[in-house]
This record gives C-alpha cells, sequence and structure tokens, in this order.
C-alpha cells in the first residue's frame, strides 16, 4: 500500500511504498531517501538512522 505524504496546502511532498518485506520513502519527485526494515530505519545510502519507523523525518 502506497502512502501518499502532503504538507499543509496540499502539495505532495513524499510517498512511502511498501516494497517486499521494507517500506522505502521518496521525495516529491521520486529519489530513494531511505527505508524502514521492520526494526530500523536506514538513509539512501544504508547508513541506521535509528530504531523504529523514523521515514518522514528523511523528508527535508
Amino acid at each position: 500500500m502506497n502512502q501518499i505524504l502532503k504538507d499543509n496546502i496540499g502539495r505532495k511532498i513524499g510517498e512511502i511504498k511498501d516494497e517486499g518485506s521494507r517500506q522505502v520513502i521518496y521525495d516529491s519527485i521520486g529519489r530513494r531517501l531511505g527505508y524502514f526494515d521492520g526494526r530500523y530505519t536506514y538513509d539512501s545510502i544504508g547508513r541506521r538512522v535509528g530504531e523504529g519507523n523514523l521515514l518522514a523525518m528523511l523528508l527535508r
């Protein structure tokens, strides 16, 4: 299931997609920002950001 993320005036700022067992976050133009594997959140280059689902934090 895809989840569209919007700002306070309704513009798309990102999207979270289920890809297998991961949730992956993309910005408004489709760049992959990171993923959540069920336990940890990782950024776009694979560094662990923290424990739990912190995907929205990766939107800048």
